[in-house]
């Protein structure tokens, strides 16, 4: 599995295609238990990676990576901004100045969702992004020790990043404004696990 930076416009474009495709749709699980702004929060975010995708796409991954941080963290709003700033720069401190693989990739993405856990003091199960993105480092962990091919791991992935998304429906919010509303948040998925999911599959998908 191999992804060159000079990919990220074909990335940015799949990815903002897909929420831009389901933003009805989060929007609504977001009013239900959040503050409703967080596709427009991470939109925004999306289209300052894209006005910046000829600068980062003549990157190597190391800095392209550390670009995409910063971005976002100039960019979006709310802890998502945060949140995804705090990964993809600890994807770039992490990911060694080597030829990238899966098996570097599953280590620093790995290492990567451990720092956003540290940023958002939370952990799996308290209906977050991170019901999505930490399965999905397991996943992807998993399947290079177990020597999958790309279309094996890539699908191991998706299936990780999915159900990741529906388990967060029976949880309690224990984080931001939905924590607010107790055993009232169960039934409902995170609409930030979502977004993550979306995305997550419109990388694999490519």
């Amino acid at each position: 599995m191999t992804i060159s930076p000079k990919q990220f416009p074909e990335l940015i474009t799949a990815i903002i295609n897909t929420i831009n495709a389901h933003e009805e749709e989060v929007t609504e699980l977001d009013q239900a238990i959040g503050d409703g702004d967080h596709v427009f929060n991470l939109q925004r975010g999306l289209t300052a990676l894209e006005q910046a995708q000829q600068e980062i796409s003549a990157l190597a991954w190391p800095a392209a990576w550390q670009k995409i941080g910063m971005v976002l963290m100039a960019s979006v709003g709310g802890a998502s901004g945060s949140l995804y700033a705090t990964l993809f720069i600890n994807l770039s401190k992490n990911s060694g100045q080597g030829e990238l693989s899966s098996a570097s990739f599953a280590h620093a993405f790995s290492a990567a969702v451990d720092a956003v856990k540290q940023r958002g003091k939370a952990e799996a199960g308290e209906k977050t992004m991170l019901d999505v993105l930490i399965p999905v480092a397991a996943a992807l962990k998993t399947g290079v020790d177990a020597s999958l091919d790309s279309e094996q791991l890539l699908k191991s992935v998706t299936t990780a990043a999915t159900e990741g998304v529906e388990s967060t429906r029976n949880m309690i919010a224990t984080k931001g404004r939905a924590s607010f509303l107790g055993e009232r948040s169960i039934g409902h998925i995170d609409a930030g696990a979502k977004t993550a999911q979306l995305m997550i599959e419109a990388i694999a998908s490519l």
